[in-house]
Parts: structure tokens; sequence; C-alpha cells
């Protein structure tokens, strides 16, 4: 949807940033893939900076998460396209640390195949479900993903 106005390359490279939040935190399911497809680890490459500062820097994930919230989303003066960008890959994160939540627990009792299915499942959904969305935010269109756009439509006016 672009009904909200014209996006500047400005507002669509701020829109796109967001979703390495969800990325970063979705790297953890990539391990089995990346074990079985070892030339796949060349899409790491332009993230490898980012990688080391997530992993050496405490709760950084969280700080990103808590100020992307309260600075962006909900700041009126931002463009509305950042904003719904922004909080379509929080939603994105809290669904994934809530299925990493799930598997943790459920972890002792899948073994094997079943778990290593579900965790590269599970990473290609959330790198397709972000290369979408990053690829719609720098054409200024809207992402449309079922029932996560439309919880977000209902916490960005």
């Amino acid at each position: 949807m672009t009904w909200r106005g014209e996006t500047t390359i400005r507002d669509r490279i701020f829109s796109a940033l967001p979703y390495l939040l969800p990325l970063m935190y979705g790297l953890e399911f990539s391990r089995f893939l990346f074990a079985q497809f070892p030339i796949l680890t060349i899409i790491l490459i332009p993230l490898a900076p980012l990688i080391s500062i997530y992993q050496t820097v405490p709760f950084i994930g969280l700080v990103i998460f808590f100020a992307l919230f309260l600075l962006v989303v909900r700041n009126q003066n931002i463009p509305h396209f950042i904003r719904f960008n922004t909080m379509q890959a929080i939603l994105l994160d809290i669904i994934i640390v809530l299925c990493s939540i799930i598997l943790g627990i459920l972890g002792g009792g899948l073994q094997g195949f079943i778990l290593e299915t579900i965790y590269n499942m599970l990473f290609l959904g959330i790198l397709a479900a972000v290369i979408y969305s990053v690829v719609q935010s720098l054409r200024g269109h809207y992402a449309e993903i079922p029932t996560i756009s439309d919880a977000v439509y209902m916490q960005v006016p």
C-alpha cells in the first residue's frame, strides 16, 4: 500500500533497517541448515560485524527492541511508513522469541530429524519474511504479511 503518501529514499532505507533485528534473532535457527549446506554461510558475510556486536554485547537485542518501540513506533513525528515497518519488524521478533521459548520447552522431547526440520523451516520462514519486507520497503510499498500486518495497522495509527 502506498496510500499514505510518497516515500523518500531516506524513508525507504530507514524502514528497511529494523528488519535486521528479527534476522539476528532468527540466526539461532540456522545452525542445522548451515551445517548441512556450508556454502550458504556466504549470506552471513555482510552481517559479520553486526553478528559479532550482537554476540559480544549483552542484552543488545533487548535494548534495540525497546529503543525501536519507544523512540520510533510511538513517535508521531516519524513518517507512518517507517513506523509501520518498525512495528512489523518488532512483531516478527516477538514471534521468533516465542518460537524460541516453545522450542526450548519442547526441545528435550524433539530429537533428530524432527528438530532439524522445525529449525530449518523456522529459519527459512524468517529469512523469506525479512527479505520480502526489505524489498517491499526499498520499493516504497507496505509489506503485507497476513495477520502480522493487520496487527501492525491496529498498533500504528
